[in-house]
């Protein structure tokens, strides 16, 4: 193809015997029986981003389900879409990728606490801060339980593991002060264990206009079992709801709540809208496309080369 042709969009790559689009239902989003441990909290998870889908009605192709590594990101397995399984903390770089290629497409990521704040936490920074269009749930156990039960980055002080036979002594990372620091512009907190909460912020995340993260609470029954009750009332735990006069958009304030002892606070802490790098790099290949105009691909490397020398 030479580059004054016509490249292919989203919208004109697929030829004509393409299957009919197909709506999204929890019916048809349904894939390999989920593994996870039974009680595990990443079923309620899985079961409301069925629901999500289902509710927006989206075209099942236009889905794209991203995970890394750990039990939540066996996520793709059990969910019938467009899916992508990566290495350890570096789903991230890919959905970066993706999200600036195929803006007709949906993508979801969805990672562990270990994934998200360990091995993948440079990117995490690195994707909040060029604000890109992507939606992020992070499933935080407290715990890595897929290798049977090490201390994470957002273990408690205390936390008896493998790692830390004698309980830990590191400070726990705080996952909504650090994305609100490193300039994610949606930032929200909820618990598997409260559905129609989960699904409210989900919901909230997937409108948002650039990189929104839900930071879910979703408990490992096998290797730290009993670590939310503080947050179940059903359990004789407390579920604190945002204040109805918090401003979304004052840093301050989201910082503020940050603080708030365990089990802390659950809703949206932080909501802005700024420019995305989505939006920046669509404007660099508007002003560029123009210029190669009536130009063969030997003919605009040769003058790229000629500016360089």
């Amino acid at each position: 193809m030479t580059m004054n042709q016509t490249i292919p969009t989203p919208e004109t790559a697929c030829p004509a015997s393409c299957p009919a689009s197909v709506t999204a239902t929890r019916a048809n989003l349904k894939a390999d029986k989920p593994t996870w441990c039974p009680g595990c909290g990443d079923y309620a998870v899985l079961a409301a981003y069925q629901k999500l889908l289902e509710n927006r009605r989206l075209p099942q192709e236009s889905i794209v389900t991203l995970s890394g590594i750990g039990c939540s990101s066996r996520f793709p397995y059990f969910v019938n879409t467009h899916s992508v399984h990566y290495i350890h903390g570096r789903i991230l770089p890919f959905a970066t990728g993706l999200s600036l290629t195929r803006p007709d497409l949906h993508p979801f990521v969805f990672i562990g606490d270990g994934d998200a704040y360990s091995i993948g936490g440079n990117h995490f920074d690195h994707c909040a801060r060029k604000n890109l269009q992507l939606t992020v749930v992070v499933m935080d156990n407290h715990v890595y339980g897929l290798t049977k039960k090490q201390t994470s980055p957002t273990s408690p002080i205390g936390f008896r593991s493998k790692t830390d036979p004698w309980g830990s002594k590191a400070t726990p990372l705080n996952p909504t002060k650090k994305l609100i620091s490193s300039g994610a512009t949606f930032v929200a907190r909820t618990l598997a264990a409260d559905p129609a909460h989960m699904l409210a912020m989900m919901e909230e995340a997937m409108d948002h206009e650039g990189f929104s993260v839900v930071e879910c609470l979703s408990e490992c029954v096998q290797f730290n079992r009993g670590s939310y009750d503080a947050a179940v009332p059903r359990k004789g735990g407390e579920f604190p709801l945002i204040p109805d006069d918090h401003d979304v958009t004052d840093e301050e304030a989201a910082y503020s709540l940050t603080k708030k002892a365990f089990p802390g606070y659950f809703g949206i802490y932080y909501k802005v809208r700024r420019p995305t790098l989505n939006e920046g790099e669509a404007e660099i290949a508007r002003d560029m496309q123009p210029r190669p105009k009536g130009l063969v691909a030997s003919e605009i490397l040769r003058s790229a080369l000629e500016r360089l020398t």
